[in-house]
């Protein structure tokens, strides 16, 4: 499993020019499966995802995010094996 921490590198106002197509890239992501959260981060620096997946491909991906591609954002994958979760949260449906 990986976080995904994206970290803003252009104004908020250039954000906002590619908000529509990071929000698209975000939808196709969770449709697709590998994605399965993302939010801001508060303050509005940046982003926070969790991804699932081999980890050359959620590199590959992550890199396809249009804030990304558009030099207004940085992205660092951090891998890490979850071992503990709460009541309610299956680690073998997130896993899959």
């Amino acid at each position: 499993m990986f976080v995904i921490a994206l970290t803003y590198t252009a104004s908020i106002e250039v954000l906002d020019g590619h908000l529509a197509d990071h929000r698209a890239w975000l939808d196709q992501g969770i449709a697709d499966g590998w994605l399965l959260l993302a939010g801001r981060r508060e303050p509005r620096t940046g982003g926070i995802l969790l991804a699932r997946g081999e980890r050359a491909e959620v590199e590959r991906l992550a890199a396809t995010d249009p804030f990304v591609l558009n030099g207004a954002a940085t992205v660092e994958v951090i891998e890490f094996h979850p071992v503990r979760a709460t009541a309610g949260v299956s680690l073998d449906s997130l896993l899959a």
